[in-house]
């Protein structure tokens, strides 16, 4: 028989797996850096349709406490920054492509 605290160390990591994902803009970022590989913040602002620049900070810094996103600054006038996916980050690119068909399939079955 399992226990609780058994059910809940199994399904741990993937609990965490779904709260680095789960940000409401979180997933719109990373697929805007899976499509974009280095992308300039403005750029990423613009693909990322409806978020606030408030936003777009506070995820990318998320993100980036999370080890799935880097950010590097130029020291150039005006200073020029680009974000990428960590080579964690770039671990989530199948995760993300197998979620999206999932859920392409299953958003169909739901209308039957």
């Amino acid at each position: 028989m399992m226990t609780n605290n058994h059910v809940n160390k199994e399904i741990a990591s993937a609990h965490y797996a779904l709260k680095v994902l789960s940000g409401k803009w979180n997933l719109p970022i990373l697929a805007a850096l899976c499509s974009n590989r280095i992308i300039r913040y403005n750029e990423l602002k613009r693909q990322v349709i409806g978020i606030t620049g408030t936003m777009l900070n506070q995820s990318l810094k998320e993100l980036i406490d999370y080890g799935i996103v880097q950010r590097v600054q130029y020291n150039e006038v005006p200073p020029k920054v680009e974000y990428s996916l960590t080579e964690v980050g770039l671990e989530l690119m199948p995760i993300y492509e197998q979620l999206d068909l999932w859920g392409e399939k299953n958003l169909e079955r739901k209308g039957d």
